[in-house]
């Protein structure tokens, strides 16, 4: 494709525009030239800003004649739908996470892409795309430092305000991060998964279960722990330790030093004491995003898919599953992965 690329973006919210405005203003060889959103209004004030057209409802714009490629960052329980819209169009989507709510839903995105002449489906795991944690896969990958044997993961916001943030959204929409970095590092599938629920933090909304403890049984024997922790009043902190048998590496690292969300007592604003905690993901991981969707936009121009595919998505919803029902029983469950030809 020697044009520019024509994306249109589904879902305007603060994800939805942040792609958006990426697209119009820092992606090379593509054009923004539609936005949607049952919120039309919302819909048509960014549009007007951007130089874009506006929709109401997202299938209008991914069925438009001046749609290349789709950008999906409407709710999870509409992708489904949304994808297979731009499959029978025949156009490029990048989805973001969670690909779909359930198994079956996945499953079904999964055999749909199947039946195509070509995949067209990139999901939006986009830490796969951070420098620290590329350069960390790639050195697990040549075993810099010997065999993987052990991860740690850490994953905190800063806050959740939403009161419907439950427990069970904890695993599906941020431990799913964690889910498909592990598959990511380790090249395997999880064959098991145990969450823990420790003591709550008295910041969480009452009945959440907040922090809480992954931990992954590799298919290949390596373990990986993780902890998530979404109120926890400093910042956004993610990063991976890889534990291997001649040393060790992290991605993700604050500078050395303490940190809280007070000052000491001096000049020190909040969130700062010898290192630095970012606000939010958009500071941390705002690059993964720009070289991300740039990916997806040279793919798509050229015909491939870049980045976490449609198995990725489907296996990261079955451990999200298994978690919620090891959350609700603390205790491991294993993780069953369907063959999508076989069904078994």
């Amino acid at each position: 494709m020697s044009a520019a690329l024509r994306v249109g973006v589904v879902g305007v919210g603060m994800m939805g525009a942040d792609h958006a405005e990426r697209l119009a203003v820092r992606t090379a060889g593509a054009v923004l030239t539609a936005v949607a959103d049952p919120d039309l209004g919302r819909a048509q004030e960014l549009a007007g800003r951007l130089g874009a057209t506006a929709f109401g409802d997202p299938l209008d714009l991914i069925a438009s004649a001046e749609v290349d490629a789709v950008l999906l960052a409407s709710p999870g329980f509409v992708h489904e739908e949304q994808v297979l819209a731009c499959f029978a169009a025949g156009k490029p989507v990048l989805c973001e996470k969670p690909m779909t709510m359930d198994i079956e839903s996945s499953l079904r995105i999964v055999e749909a892409e199947g039946a195509l002449d070509h995949p067209l489906l990139s999901v939006g795991f986009m830490r796969r795309f951070d420098p620290e944690y590329a350069q960390l896969q790639r050195m697990l990958a040549g075993e810099a430092f010997g065999p993987l044997l052990v991860m740690h993961q850490t994953h905190r916001n800063r806050s959740v305000p939403n009161p419907e943030f439950r427990s069970e959204m904890i695993v599906r929409d941020s431990l799913v991060h964690e889910v498909d970095c592990a598959r990511f590092f380790v090249g395997d599938e999880i064959a098991e998964i145990q969450v823990i629920a420790p003591r709550p933090t008295s910041k969480a909304f009452e009945g959440v279960a907040d922090p809480q403890i992954a931990i992954f049984r590799m298919a290949n024997g390596v373990v990986v722990t993780n902890e998530v922790f979404v109120n926890c009043q400093v910042g956004y902190e993610v990063r991976a330790e890889a534990v291997c048998e001649r040393g060790t590496a992290i991605a993700g690292r604050p500078q050395t030093g303490l940190y809280s969300t007070v000052s000491s007592g001096g000049s020190t604003p909040e969130g700062y004491w010898g290192g630095m905690v970012h606000d939010d993901f958009r500071q941390r991981f705002g690059r993964a995003y720009d070289l991300e969707v740039q990916a997806w936009v040279n793919a798509s121009r050229s015909g491939g898919v870049v980045g976490a595919n449609a198995w990725d998505g489907y296996a990261a919803t079955a451990v999200c599953e298994a978690g919620m029902a090891s959350l609700a029983s603390g205790e491991p469950v294993a993780v069953t992965l369907v063959d999508p030809v076989t069904r078994s």
